[in-house]
Order: structure tokens, then sequence, then C-alpha cells
């Protein structure tokens, strides 16, 4: 079973590597929405309370609605967890891998103590303490676009009920 869970290694930091990837593509993706809706807030804002119906970039729930007007509401809290579902993941599975990168190496370096093998024992850690640290850079980074954007969500969600005339 230890051979076997060894096999996992590779797998799990290329995993890691490329979440780290996406981490970083999420957090330039949200700064360029952040930086959208604070431009056309005014614009949505306006809309909103005229009860119009006009597209506005950056909030892509209240979007979806205009383009798709017979949309009932959970078909648009749908779309709002589509919207929110790969952050989510990232944030709760980043963690989780680099949990597994860290025990992986814990037996060899075990075995490495066991043998007196203090380079052994280095090494091993090194990996160990690297990939959970990863992990948890990786899921800080989705964290707070994550929860930034549920409320973006919730917020369209309720103007539409407001556009809608439902109080």
């Amino acid at each position: 079973m230890a051979d076997v869970s060894t096999l996992l290694m590779t797998p799990v930091i290329l995993t890691i590597v490329l979440l780290l990837i996406y981490s970083v593509f999420a957090m330039g993706k949200f700064i360029s929405q952040y930086l959208v809706r604070k431009k056309n807030a005014v614009a949505y804002t306006r809309t909103v309370a005229d009860q119009q119906q006009n597209w506005i970039a950056g909030y892509p729930v209240h979007n979806y609605f205009i383009e798709n007007p017979s949309a009932s509401e959970d078909e648009l809290e749908v779309v709002a967890l589509k919207k929110l579902e790969a952050l989510r993941i990232v944030t709760r599975i980043a963690p989780m891998l680099g949990l597994i990168a860290t025990m992986i190496p814990m037996g060899p370096a075990l075995q490495a103590l066991a043998d007196g093998n203090i380079q052994g024992i280095s090494e091993n850690l090194i990996i160990a303490f690297a990939a959970v640290i990863w992990g948890l850079v990786i899921a800080s980074l989705t964290f707070w676009p994550a929860a930034v954007k549920k409320r973006w969500c919730a917020l369209e969600l309720i103007n539409i009920r407001k556009i809608r005339g439902i109080s």
C-alpha cells in the first residue's frame, strides 16, 4: 500500500501546480471583474432603480436574466452557483491535495529516520511542507474571490427580484 501511495505523488504535485496556475488566473479575472463592476456600478444601480432590463458588463447573473427574462428564480440561482463552482471546488480541494502530498513523503522520511539517513529525512520533509504550504496558498488565493463573488451573485439575485417587481 505504501508503494502505491508513492505513485500518487507525481499526479498530486502536478495537480497542485495546475491549481496554482488556475488560482493566479482566477485572481486576475476577479480583479478585472471588480474593476468592470466598479466602472459600471452607477449604470447598474440606475437600471435596478428604474426596473429596466439593460445588459451591463461585470454582472453575469443579471445579464443571464436579461438574455433569458423568463428564467425562474431557481434557474438564476443555478447560474449563480455555476459561476462560483470552480473557485469553490479549488478552495476546498487544494488543501486536501496539499495534505496528501504532505503525508506521502512522511513514510520515506520515517524510514530514513530509522536508517539514520538525515539527508533522506530532510529531503522528504522539505517536499512534505512545501506541498501543504502551496495547497494553502492556492486555497487562500481562491477563497476571497469566491466569497466576494458569492455576495455579488446574491445581490444580483435580489436586484432581479426588484426588476421583476417581486419584493
